[in-house]
């Protein structure tokens, strides 16, 4: 309790899942010489990749660095065309600014929040026409270059529809990204997120499956993208290289090893987390289910498995969210909107002539969607509240 006003304290909007084995794996690589570029990142590529299935992992220091790296890898330059959605986090989309690209945005499943393969098809058949009417920001893409990637997202740990996507990206010989910073442990017809393109990327930010407070991960079967990978992470560092020469205009994207050893004692945990999450999850979803106003996430039929990231619900179109938000806030529930629309923040609006209505499913889901406090952690008793205080607060607004 909180005795100054006498309410229960505030539930928290994410917590990480840590135990004494977390601590101990940090605190044992705290008594070593050893800190950065050592065995614990090693076998914390080794633990994800045996998981996931696949030949190659590579640790970088945030799921921003993973997808920046493999833009890189994937040859996207100056002027080139890259299709991702604008329901996501903003990352996704910068990526493709950083190599001085173009996004190439195609709105949204209004059920899923990812990416449209119907749309995705229209655009491809309509760009290699040459028809760039529609799929063309209004500025900024003056003499476009070829069409080079493609950047599905995982939205809120639900894999994208890869058996639609995937065979259109192939047809059209697109290299193919896939954001599965917020996957780890999905599943799209039993195959693990991630994993079906040439490169996956994941993320373990404090309110990811797992975490190491701040870092990421590239996963691929290709040997050359590992490779690159591995040396752009590195200063541009490639194999045969002395630790002055570097072959490549590298960064400085390398994980060290008290993150990686935090991640690793994750990884033998994992499943355990991805239990207690969907516990959580199970939970909101029988209590939401008779709230009128509210819709509970959708999970797609492809989908074999969800792995949940946060928990985002949908509000009837004639809710006031501002208000709601703020009835529950005074109640000591904080909530988040997920997402607000990529192409609407300000400086893709200055750069690219965006406008409202451009992507009209995206837009709905930013106005509509409401994350509640969620997490592995989360009790019974904190999603009672929750879902109690939310009634109240949908009564008053």
């Amino acid at each position: 309790m909180n005795n100054r006003t006498n309410q229960p304290l505030p539930v928290p909007m994410s917590s990480p899942d840590l135990s004494e084995a977390e601590r101990q794996a940090v605190a044992e690589v705290m008594a070593t010489p050893r800190l950065s570029m050592g065995p614990k990142v090693d076998a914390f590529e080794r633990a994800v990749a045996d998981y996931v299935g696949v030949k190659h992992a590579v640790a970088v220091n945030s799921g921003t660095a993973g997808l920046h790296l493999c833009v890189r890898a994937a040859g996207v330059v100056d002027r080139d065309l890259v299709l991702t959605t604008p329901f996501s986090f903003v990352a996704s989309a910068n990526v493709i600014l950083y190599e001085r690209a173009i996004p190439v945005f195609v709105d949204v499943d209004p059920d899923t929040g990812n990416i449209d393969p119907e749309q995705v098809e229209r655009s491809l058949t309509d760009l290699t026409a040459g028809r760039t009417s529609g799929w063309l920001p209004r500025r900024g893409a003056d003499h476009p270059g070829p069409l080079r990637a493609m950047i599905p997202v995982d939205v809120f740990g639900q894999p994208a529809d890869y058996d639609r996507l995937l065979p259109l990206a192939r047809t059209n010989g697109l290299r193919t990204i896939l954001d599965a910073c917020e996957s780890l442990g999905a599943r799209h017809d039993d195959r693990a997120a991630g994993t079906m393109g040439d490169a996956g990327v994941y993320a373990f930010y404090p309110n990811k499956q797992i975490t190491t407070a701040e870092g990421g991960l590239v996963v691929t079967d290709d040997d050359d993208w590992a490779q690159l990978v591995r040396a752009l992470r590195n200063q541009g560092r490639a194999p045969g290289d002395t630790w002055l020469d570097h072959t490549y205009l590298g960064y400085n994207y390398r994980l060290n090893e008290l993150n990686a050893a935090l991640g690793l004692a994750q990884m033998g945990r994992l499943e355990a987390l991805l239990a207690a999450r969907q516990q959580v999850a199970d939970w909101y979803n029988q209590r939401l289910a008779g709230v009128s106003r509210v819709q509970p996430p959708a999970v797609a039929e492809t989908t074999s498995r969800t792995s949940w990231f946060v928990y985002v619900v949908r509000l009837e179109p004639a809710s006031d969210r501002r208000q709601l938000m703020a009835n529950l806030e005074q109640a000591g529930v904080p909530t988040r909107p997920y997402f607000s629309p990529i192409h609407l923040q300000p400086y893709f609006v200055e750069r690219f002539g965006y406008q409202p209505g451009d992507f009209p499913v995206t837009e709905d889901l930013g106005r509509r969607s409401l994350a509640l406090p969620f997490s592995g952690v989360m009790t019974e008793a904190q999603v009672d509240r929750v879902v109690e205080e939310l009634r109240a607060a949908l009564r008053k607004s």
